[in-house]
Formats: C-alpha cells, structure tokens, sequence
C-alpha cells in the first residue's frame, strides 16, 4: 500500500469522519454540479436522431456524436482522478463544470456535424473531472461502510437527471426552441451549481512536491484507443474499406502498437496516469473487467433505445424520453435499495452479483425485440435492465475504494470510471457500427421488393427519413426496428463477461474508517500490505 503521509498531506485527508448533516452540506454543491453535467448529457439523448436529421447526419456520424464524447471522457478521467490526488478538488470541479458548460454552448451554436462533433469533445473532457473528482471526493470524506447510502443519494440524482433530461429534452426539440436549446439550458443550472460548490464545499489544499502528470502515456492511450475505434466504425461499410483488408490491418496494428507503448511508459513514469501497480490488484483488476463490460452494455442500450423508439416506432422525442422512465426508475429502486441495505448489513457483493445477472437478463430481453415488439413488454425489459444497473455500477466503485489508501482513491476510483466509459465508446463505436451494417442490409432487402436498386449508394444511412417517401421511410424504419435487437444481444453477451469477473473479486469486509487503519505500519514498516494479504 503507499507509504505513510506526512503531516501535510493528512491535514488535507481527513481519517475523521464528518457528521452526517456535514457530510450532506458537502455534497449539495457536488450534486448539483454533476446533475447539471448528466441533465444536459441526457437531455441530448432523445434529440439526437433530431439533431443528426437537421444537420445532414448519417447513422455512423450519430454513433460518433456519442463516442466522442465518451472517448474525451474516458482519456480525461485518470488525469482528472491523478490531479485530484495532487491540487484542490474543489478548484477542479468547479473548472470541470465550466469547461463542460463551454462545450455546451459550443455544441448548441453547431450549424454541421464537424462543430457538433467538437463541441461534443469540449463536453466530454469537461464530464470527465466530473465522473473521478465527485466520486473521489465522496470517498475522502465517507467511510466505506457508510458511504453506501450516500451513493444512494448519488444514484437518486443520477436517476432522477436519466428521468426529466430525455423528457426534457424530447419537449425541447418539439416546441419552437428548438434543439440548440438542449444545450444551452444547462448553463444557467451550471451557475447554480458553481455557486453551491463555493459555498457548501469547503476543502483544503493539496500539495506535494515534485508534482509530475504523465502527458505523454495520456496522449499516447488516447491516441491507441482513438485509432482502434476509427477502424471499428468504419470497417465493413461501402465507400471505405473491408473487415479482413490491408486498411483494418494498418488501423489495428497501429492501435495496438499505440497502447502496447503507453503499457511501457507508464510503467517507467513517475507519477503515471493509470498506475499499474492499482489496477494490477486483484479487486481493481476485476472490477475494471466488469466495468468495460458493464459500459459497453449500458452506453450503448441508452445510446440506441431513443433511436430505437423513434426511428423504428415512429415516437416523437418528447414520447421517446417518457417510454425510457421504466429504465431509470430501476436504475433509482437498484441504486437506493443496495446503498440502503449495504450500509445496513456491510455486504456488498451479493448485490453487485444479482446487478450482474439482473443486467444481463434485462439485456437479453431486449434483445428479442422487432419493428412490432408491444411497448409493455419493452418496458419491463427496461425496468430489469435498470435494475441490474442500479445494483451493479456504484457498488462496483466501492470495492475498489475499499481496497485502496484514502491518498488513491482519486487514482483509483478515476480508473474504474475511465475504464467504464472507455467500454461505453467501444461499446457505442461498436454497436453502432453493427447496427448500421445490419440496417444497410434489411433496407437493401426491402428495398429491392420495392423494385428500388440501392447498389450505388453509399453506407451509413442519412437519417432525415422525414424526407423520403412514406413507402421508403416504413422500410428503413422496420429496418431499424428489426436490426436493434443485435446490439442487445451482443450486450449481454459482454454482461456474462461481467458477471464471471465478479464472481472473483475478493470479498472484503468494508472498513468503518475513512482511511485504511495499519497501526502497525509506522511502529515496523513491515505490515504495509496486511490489507491487501489478509482479504478474502
């Protein structure tokens, strides 16, 4: 475990507990912040097929407006959590929230999909800090064995921001506003936000010597990791190149050298962005497995339901926003309930195995679904879904933060949500590639029976259907309806992966103090690591 702080740094990590009604005073301005973030990210999610139909877009450009963000968000997290370790969080939130805010507004001032795009990444980066440094916070000043029921408060905004921004953002892009507004309107709620932060949080400053970020691996992971999602959404579709050609060959072993280099130089960097020597704890190591998989399911069911309900249902956004409230309300009752009882009784990973198999239930359902399937029973494929969620993803979290040093809990609580969000934009670059080759055929198909020749246009898809003819548009609409059910089944597919990993993560009684207590440590030094070999 890390060496033994000095006086400075424990005067900046607290290995007291706060009060409850201090605790909450803290929290106040960190939640508004991160509803402000997650409204305006889901106010987005059932204007998208809007947007992308406004601005000329295709269904893999759709796709990317999702990924991009993910992706800025997934490569800014663990410097975000590295420098959470090292400055004031406070600051760093407060700038998060205003760059998130910047890239709103870029995005909403958008006239093609290139800006979009742009504005989308701003976004990303901005959500990044929020996603490590509100977690890394919480877990500074809450005890693992209490922290479950302030997740639990956590889970309810979440819940509470997946519930009213699809809505919201449906009755935005159908009243006279417009859709620029789904972004705009989060910048008055980030003023709010900003100004609790100032009042209600109050940290003090960190500092260490010889403070270094490691640019270098940051730049070269995101580099990997861009190059490889690239070619997944390209590959396979008229106009560019094929699955198995010199081109995916170029792309692949490109990606790969990229990320086998930044193994290398964090491996030598002294204060590295993904530390090896966390990730590489058993807990860690296999809760981040489960959380690739968990991101990759979840990202792309929330990406692509809106769509599903629209495009093949033919539901406005405002009606595509209410038929998602059955998912957000088992993402609520799953968050509440296991912070509840985990709190109550301490145990924790039979609710992060029943999250698993709840997740990979619900997804298997949905992955029944046609063009046809009755809205009741997709409804209850929802609610299951988000059941498992709710159990699974925060719980996930607190076994790693359990497992590690109050001083690395920035660290590692950044890397499980970076490893979340890097599964969430393979997962949507993935599936949204799967999708629009399984459209491009069933369309093709349809087509033809309409005597209509589709061999001389290009892939992708452009998604302004309002434009074609009704013939035309109930074709691609049915195509759409019918190919959605891949994405759920690979979805829980990956899920399986999930819940394999957790059946072997250690299961570790969650500590009462803040701090890992090793009393013995600063007496010998030779008891450092006691934690770590005594846990099973």
């Amino acid at each position: 475990m890390s060496a033994p702080t000095s006086a400075a740094d424990t005067a900046s990590s607290p290995t007291v507990a706060m009060t409850h009604r201090e605790v909450l005073e803290a929290m106040t301005g960190l939640l508004a912040g991160l509803f402000t973030a997650l409204l305006s990210t889901t106010i987005v999610s059932t204007a998208l097929p809007t947007i992308v139909g406004d601005l000329k877009g295709t269904q893999t450009q759709y796709a990317w407006v999702v990924t991009v963000a993910l992706l800025a968000n997934a490569a800014s997290t663990p410097i975000w959590g590295k420098l959470s370790d090292l400055f004031n969080k406070k600051l760093l939130v407060q700038l998060s929230l205003i760059i998130f805010v910047a890239g709103s507004a870029l995005a909403g001032a958008a006239h093609n999909m290139e800006l979009l795009l742009v504005g989308r990444v701003v976004q990303g980066l901005g959500m990044g800090g929020l996603t490590a440094l509100v977690v890394a916070i919480i877990g500074s000043i809450v005890p693992p064995r209490e922290r479950g029921r302030y997740s639990g408060y956590m889970g309810a905004v979440m819940a509470v921001a997946m519930a009213g921004g699809p809505v919201l953002g449906g009755v935005i892009a159908d009243s006279p506003l417009g859709w620029r507004w789904c972004f705009y309107v989060c910048i008055p709620l980030a003023v709010v936000a900003l100004g609790l932060l100032q009042r209600t949080l109050h940290l003090e400053t960190q500092r260490k010597s010889e403070v270094s970020i490691d640019w270098l691996g940051a730049t070269l992971m995101t580099a990997g990791v861009s190059v490889l999602l690239i070619w997944v959404s390209f590959a396979g579709k008229a106009d560019y190149y094929e699955w198995i050609s010199p081109e995916s060959a170029y792309y692949v072993i490109g990606g790969l050298a990229l990320l086998g280099l930044t193994v290398y130089v964090e491996s030598k960097a002294k204060d590295p962005v993904i530390p090896l020597k966390i990730i590489a704890e058993r807990t860690t190591a296999l809760a981040i497995i489960a959380s690739v998989m968990v991101g990759l399911a979840l990202f792309g069911a929330i990406t692509f339901l809106g769509q599903y309900f629209q495009t093949a249902r033919h539901y406005s956004p405002t009606e595509a926003g209410l038929l998602t409230i059955p998912m957000v309300v088992g993402m609520l009752t799953g968050t509440m309930f296991s912070g509840l009882m985990i709190t109550r009784f301490g145990k924790w990973k039979p609710f992060i195995i029943g999250g698993s198999i709840l997740l990979t239930i619900g997804l298997a359902l949905l992955g029944t679904i046609d063009h046809a399937t009755p809205i009741a029973a997709i409804s209850v494929y929802m609610f299951v879904m988000g059941l498992g969620t709710g159990s699974l993803m925060q719980n996930l979290v607190l076994a790693v933060q359990n497992t590690v040093s109050v001083q690395d809990i920035g660290a590692a609580s950044a890397n499980v949500a970076f490893f979340r969000t890097f599964g969430g934009a393979i997962g949507v670059s993935v599936l949204g590639s799967v999708l629009a080759t399984h459209v491009a055929d069933l369309s093709e198909s349809g087509l033809a029976k309409l005597g209509i020749d589709t061999s001389k246009q290009s892939g992708g898809g452009n998604l302004d259907i309002k434009s074609l003819p009704e013939p035309v548009a109930d074709v691609i609409r049915h195509a759409y309806g019918d190919a959605t059910a891949t994405i759920f089944q690979i979805g829980a597919a990956c899920a399986v992966v999930a819940i394999i990993a957790i059946l072997f993560i250690p299961n570790r009684p969650l500590r009462k103090t803040i701090d890992i207590e090793t009393p013995a440590v600063e007496a010998s030094g030779t008891e450092a690591d006691a934690p770590s070999r005594t846990a099973g």
